[in-house]
């Protein structure tokens, strides 16, 4: 009991052996030996031959085979010689339905591994499909922003109609600036402006009722009128 309940010795080590038993991280582990070899066909190879079987299978031309080398075989074990017949009709044709039963153990799993390719096939098909349709709805969003900016710069663009009306009407007023200085009246009461000034005063209102209300400004207060003539 004394010797078990005396402490141990910090700086003793404890054998590799040991630490290698209680699996430490820092020691790897040994590889198992196999009796036979690993056997790893190529799955592409094995899973293209196994599709390339399971679609015969499906195919008209194997049904019309396996029915004509079942009824060949029954035929002969029926009516050929009891010394020539191989699979016996008393005991109800025993090999016959092994070799069936054991090609439909067969084709099951054959027709599951071409499934699963083919599901692997639909689902990358579906992701590529799916990451298509996501490129093609963000180069849609960038050519709707883009027609909407050039849609929006074109509102400030002049047009040629808006130009042409813009200049029949700055030479309509430019036409009615010089037939009011022919007819005008130089001796006119109280006008402090030159008939020039007038023309530009007249021509200055019109543009300005021409504009948008929120826009037109403010007429200026003449210098010769009061207030109090309004």
């Amino acid at each position: 009991m004394a010797e078990s309940s005396a402490p141990k010795n910090p700086n003793q080590r404890t054998p590799a052996r040991k630490t290698a038993d209680k699996g430490s991280l820092d020691t790897p582990l040994s590889g198992r030996q196999r009796i036979l070899p690993k056997f790893s066909p190529d799955p592409d190879a094995f899973g293209h031959a196994t599709e390339g079987f399971a679609r015969f299978m499906g195919t008209p031309q194997f049904l019309v085979y396996m029915t004509v080398f079942v009824v060949i075989w029954l035929a002969w074990n029926t009516w050929a010689p009891l010394e020539w017949q191989f699979d016996s009709r008393a005991l109800g044709f025993t090999l016959l339905t092994l070799m069936l039963s054991l090609q439909a153990s067969y084709a099951a799993p054959l027709l599951l591994l071409a499934q699963n390719r083919q599901d692997d096939r639909d689902r990358v098909s579906l992701q590529q499909d799916r990451q298509r349709a996501e490129r093609n709805l963000s180069d849609t969003e960038y050519l709707t922003r883009e027609l909407a900016s050039l849609r929006i710069a074109l509102r400030e663009v002049a047009t040629r109609d808006y130009v042409r009306a813009e200049l029949r009407s700055l030479l309509e007023d430019m036409l009615e600036a010089q037939e009011e200085l022919r007819t005008h009246d130089p001796s006119g009461q109280g006008q402090h402006e030159s008939p020039r000034d007038k023309v530009k005063e007249k021509l200055k209102e019109q543009r300005d009722r021409q504009r948008n209300p929120r826009t037109q400004q403010i007429p200026r207060v003449k210098p010769g009128h009061s207030t109090q003539d309004r």
